[in-house]
């Protein structure tokens, strides 16, 4: 099969930032399972995923994704501060081991 192009892509989207998001996301989409919209020969998700918006199939972006329900669902994550206790033991690591072997 041809080469996918960036331009073939841009003839569909709107630049090349929101073409790495599509294609990421229908390449995820590919990988759950879901049914390609172009032949799927011998090539990995993301190649398919840019012959498909370059053909023109880009409506399937807006679907929502179980999985993306479920991230978006949890709360979010509240980090503690942990207590900090001053470490008063000034002395280095010779001091404790002349004082240990009985040395000053």
């Amino acid at each position: 099969m041809a080469r996918v192009t960036v331009e073939d892509c841009l003839k569909n989207v709107k630049n090349r930032f929101e073409l790495v998001i599509i294609a990421a996301k229908r390449a995820r989409q590919l990988m759950h399972g879901k049914e390609p919209k172009v032949e799927w020969d011998n090539d990995k998700s993301t190649v398919v995923a840019l012959r498909e918006i370059a053909a023109g199939y880009t409506n399937f972006i807006n679907e929502p994704q179980p999985e993306e329900l479920h991230l978006t669902s949890k709360p979010a994550v509240e980090m503690k501060e942990e207590e900090e206790t001053p470490d008063t033991d000034t002395s280095t690591t010779q001091d404790k081991q002349a004082a240990s072997s009985g040395e000053e």
